[in-house]
């Protein structure tokens, strides 16, 4: 046997997704596919992206391209912007800097589960959360979000929680579904963790997925969990608010919160475990322009004028769509709830758009809103001709 039995679970896990990932990079190759799949970018780059790396890009020391861990100048920047952001006091030792998200979360795996540690994730939620943990020898226990409304299910978590949980990951705003979930949400689970913690006499750590933090809609406030639970982890990506998922640029962040004795030992570990999972830290130049990407965005009046315009016609033709509050998706029902056979009407049609199959709701669909305009434009008729009917089905 060559492959590990955690690789294969890995493989196995990350197989649906991979599989559809590559075909619709095929798919993505014709001019004339509207594809609305994954988050990817169909306009050029913000011009700040490629102008910060020309310039970062340009040595101004003989070590400049040398080894870089987390660069104290980026960690300086994301404390600094951080602490503002999230009204908490981080430090630049509370910082370490990331392949992107990606790499952040591996780090937060590496540094607080033990093999065999079960990880509370949520579903729907992100596909690769799951093969992940897989890779890391940990064991993924889903638990569902609130039918409908999909927030969080703090009496769900509760239950879920065994003696060999460790971790519970929260993603808001949560892909898929859009919603930002309030302090009050935050508060109730910290209760059932502290409580769970005592009960077990180990401590379980929330890990708070938030490379959506900055796409917001509507005025509606952030919060971060790391402000009610002490015992928390951030993982963040620049790639989404950039709109440049392939610049790979992130950063996991310790709560400030965190009680001093447990802080200092977590700050000793980012360097040593960025180093063993792979040397996790992104290249020199993306480090050396985070004072110039920090303060970059997409346009968020343009994102929310897309969301507005497919939200408002796939409501006005009988879709049941959830308003996303963040993010750039759109988490909808698909109709008479077969996804899978929504969207090979939609192929046939030109039109790409994600099963939920691949979130474990084979009911469901997402629609990628960095499509431009045009695209949603042309796509709209498609949608409309296999809309469902008022009863649901089509």
């Amino acid at each position: 046997m060559a492959m590990s039995t955690r690789a294969k679970a890995a493989k196995a896990a990350v197989d649906v997704v991979g599989s559809y990932f590559s075909r619709m990079q095929v798919v993505a190759s014709d001019p004339d596919a509207l594809v609305f799949a994954f988050g990817n970018p169909h306009e050029m780059a913000l011009p700040g992206l490629p102008a910060a790396i020309r310039r970062n890009a340009e040595p101004r020391t003989v070590d400049w391209f040398a080894y870089k861990s987390s660069e104290r100048s980026a960690q300086e920047v994301v404390a600094g912007a951080l602490s503002g952001e999230l009204g908490l006091d981080f430090e630049p030792e509370d910082i370490a800097m990331t392949q992107g998200a990606f790499g952040a979360i591996s780090l937060a795996f590496a540094l607080l589960a033990d093999a065999g540690d079960e990880v509370v994730i949520p579903v729907p939620g992100w596909f690769c959360y799951a093969p992940m943990m897989h890779a890391a020898d940990l064991v993924p226990v889903g638990v569902d979000l609130a039918p409908e409304t999909f927030d969080l299910d703090v009496d769900a978590i509760a239950r879920a929680i065994t003696p060999r949980t460790r971790i519970v990951v929260v993603n808001s705003p949560a892909n898929p579904t859009g919603r930002v979930y309030p302090p009050s949400t935050w508060e109730a689970l910290a209760a059932v963790l502290e409580k769970a913690s005592r009960a077990q006499g180990r401590r379980i750590w929330l890990l708070s997925d938030e490379p959506y933090r900055r796409i917001r809609f509507d005025g509606i406030a952030f919060t971060s969990p790391a402000a009610s639970y002490p015992w928390t982890v951030i993982d963040y990506s620049y790639g989404k608010v950039l709109l440049a998922p392939g610049a790979r640029l992130g950063y996991l962040a310790l709560s400030p919160l965190v009680p001093t004795a447990e802080r200092e030992e977590l700050r000793a570990g980012l360097f040593p475990l960025g180093l063993a999972i792979g040397w996790g830290f992104p290249d020199a130049v993306m480090q050396y322009s985070v004072p110039e990407l920090e303060g970059l965005s997409l346009d968020m009046a343009e994102l929310a004028r897309k969301r507005d315009r497919m939200y408002g016609a796939l409501t006005d033709a009988g879709y049941e769509v959830t308003r996303p509050e963040g993010t750039f998706y759109l988490w909808g029902r698909a109709p008479a709830g077969d996804a899978q056979a929504f969207c090979d009407s939609l192929e046939e049609r030109g039109v790409y758009v994600m099963p939920g199959s691949l979130f474990e709701q084979p009911q469901h669909f997402r629609i990628s809103l960095t499509a431009t305009m045009t695209m949603i434009d042309r796509a709209i008729p498609h949608l409309l001709e296999v809309a469902p009917d008022r009863d649901g089905t089509h």
